[in-house]
């Protein structure tokens, strides 16, 4: 089972970014999927999730507005769409896959596979 996030980079503030996450390995489509990012010094938190079948998502209040996360099951890819990015948006993001078939939330603990995870630098 492996998660491939590509799609990260340098963009000044204001842009945009979409980070792509293919998993392999086994289906995803009954499992919901998220987002998180680390900065330098800080913990992981959370960013955005989506449920099996893409039905509800939810986001951290700091990305609310700003960031969109769809679901492609055919090609098993949850992506991270970034518009007006903000230096505090610096991280590495990770993407994971949740662990309970059917199940939704945003805890990192109730996700146990986890992508390698890609760089997002926001210059201002």
């Amino acid at each position: 089972v492996q998660l491939q996030a590509s799609g990260g980079g340098l963009v000044q503030a204001g842009g945009s970014l979409r980070l792509s996450c293919a998993a392999s390995g086994r289906t995803f489509s009954m499992y919901a999927m998220g987002w998180f990012r680390q900065a330098p010094g800080k913990e992981r938190e959370f960013v955005a999730t989506i449920s099996w079948g893409g039905r509800t998502t939810h986001y951290a209040d700091s990305v609310k507005g700003r960031f969109t996360i769809s679901r492609d099951d055919a090609k098993n890819t949850v992506y991270l769409q970034m518009n007006s990015l903000k230096p505090e948006d610096t991280a590495v993001y990770y993407c994971a896959v949740q662990g309970g078939v059917f199940g939704f939330g945003w805890p990192p603990d109730d996700y146990d596979t986890w992508g390698q995870g890609t760089q997002v630098t926001v210059s201002s």
